[in-house]
């Protein structure tokens, strides 16, 4: 699908549509970048997921009809995540340590698989909704301000911290019914 058939989709989109659309994408790319993080070698698997993210962005500028190019794209992906300070701290250092963690082999290379892809799909859906709300009330990328959405993104984090529990805890009834219904096929007559 070319950029000439997105612009006609999302012309005939009321508001809700592209809003929901925009979501749905986000929520897949952060599934991509998620498994980019799973990328073994250190500080690819990083590359990997910015190249997640811009595409993303890229798409979601398409969405949004707003006009997109890749330099503008990387600065304002590092805009978002540099000026984030408590936030981006912490996602970023957990990147780095989780990406460079691969490098050690045994615990370092366990430490480093489970840590990158939750990081990774984390910081993709917060800068993903982040973009929604910019894009949705006007803003291109030349007037993006990250420091304005301190507090979204401090929501936005939340949320998924929320449904990333809630996932979890559904992964884990789901393990628990299968090894209960397990036993009890393997103690049946």
């Amino acid at each position: 699908m070319g950029t000439e058939a997105t612009a006609l989709d999302t012309a005939k989109m009321t508001d809700e549509q592209r809003d929901e659309t925009a979501s749905k994408l986000v929520d897949r790319f952060s599934l991509w970048s998620g498994a980019a993080g799973l990328v073994p070698i250190p500080l690819i698997d990083i590359v990997a997921v910015g190249g997640v993210q811009l595409a993303m962005l890229r798409r979601l500028s398409e969405i949004y009809n707003v006009p997109f190019s890749d330099n503008l794209g990387k600065s304002v992906i590092a805009s978002v995540a540099g000026s984030l300070l408590p936030a981006s701290a912490a996602t970023t250092t957990a990147m780095g340590v989780g990406s460079v963690m691969k490098a050690l082999p045994g615990v370092g290379t366990l430490v480093g698989a489970l840590t990158m892809p939750v990081v990774s799909a984390g910081a993709t859906y917060v800068i993903g909704k982040v973009f929604i709300q910019h894009f949705a009330s006007g803003g291109t990328l030349l007037d993006f301000n990250a420091p304005d959405y301190r507090e979204f993104i401090k929501a936005q984090k939340a949320k998924f911290s929320a449904r990333s529990a809630a996932a979890s805890a559904d992964q884990s009834a789901t393990t628990a019914r299968s090894a209960s219904s397990k036993g009890a096929a393997t103690t049946s007559p």
